[in-house]
Order: C-alpha cells, then sequence, then structure tokens
C-alpha cells in the first residue's frame, strides 16, 4: 500500500509564485497590526457599556460561580475595556491578551455549557479566543506601543 506523504507537495504559494514574496513580506507586519487593532477595538467596544454599568453583570456572574457578584462585575467591565484599549495600541500585549483570553475562555464555558447554546452560541467567543492567544504567545510587532517603548511584553 502506498503513503501518500503531502508535506511535499504542500508548498507555500510565495515559493511557487517567487513574485509574490515581496507582497507577502510587505503586508505581513499591516496585516497583523489589523488583526491586533480589530481584536483589540471589538473587545473595547464590547466592554463599554459594561464600564457604564459595571454592576449589571452581577448576577451573570454569580450564575457562572463567581461570588461575590459586585467585584467580579465590575472586574470583568474594566478588564474588557481597558484591556481591549491595550490591545488595540500594544501596549502589554502578552499580559493584555492573556487576561482577555482568561475572560473569553469563560464566555465559551458561559455559552457553551452554562447557557447550553452550544457551538452555536460560542463560536465568537471561540474565534476571539484564538485571536487573543495568538497575541499572547506572539506579542505585538514593530507597529505598537511596545516597540516603541523598546520592551516586548
Amino acid at each position: 500500500m502506498k503513503v501518500c506523504n503531502m508535506s511535499n507537495n504542500h508548498t507555500p504559494i510565495a515559493d511557487r509564485i517567487p513574485a509574490l514574496r515581496p507582497i507577502y513580506a510587505g503586508l505581513h507586519d499591516i496585516a497583523e497590526t489589523l488583526m491586533r487593532v480589530v481584536c483589540g477595538g471589538i473587545l473595547a467596544v464590547h466592554g463599554y457599556p459594561k464600564i457604564l454599568n459595571p454592576f449589571g453583570a452581577t448576577e451573570m456572574v454569580e450564575g457562572l460561580g463567581f461570588y461575590p457578584g459586585s467585584f467580579w462585575s465590575p472586574a470583568l467591565s474594566i478588564t474588557e475595556f481597558v484591556v481591549g484599549i491595550m490591545l488595540m495600541i500594544g501596549l502589554f500585549t502578552r499580559p493584555a491578551a492573556v487576561a482577555a483570553s482568561v475572560i473569553l475562555a469563560v464566555t465559551v464555558y458561559a455559552h457553551w455549557v452554562a447557557f447550553g447554546q452550544g457551538y452555536a452560541g460560542s463560536e465568537k467567543s471561540i474565534l476571539w479566543l484564538a485571536m487573543t492567544l495568538f497575541f499572547a504567545v506572539r506579542g505585538s510587532n514593530r507597529q505598537s506601543v511596545d516597540a516603541a517603548l523598546g520592551r516586548q511584553f
């Protein structure tokens, strides 16, 4: 029986079409920065109404087992909003992304298990979690406040 070795057949397209190498190289940082700005911006926008009503999620967080809700609801509000801004500008990118990842892992659990919505209810949180985990591992790039500070957090 012949086993097909697929790894030899999956050459990156930039290697197959050398003329595309400069385009991909030129867009690499821009695409990564765009993903960080969008991820952080959406998280900040999502957290903004919670900042206006920091105790609004008290019952919800207690329903998930986080007591006292009067502590966790404002903590959630502040974290979503502030961490979103930090990711957007690339300030303390890794710690901000870790904090966002923790929140998003809880939201995946909440939607999938606690609220019984399964994948359909948690798919946005899963996608968002994947993005924040990317930045938790990768950090920021040259187009960030971290880079301007000369530190990779």
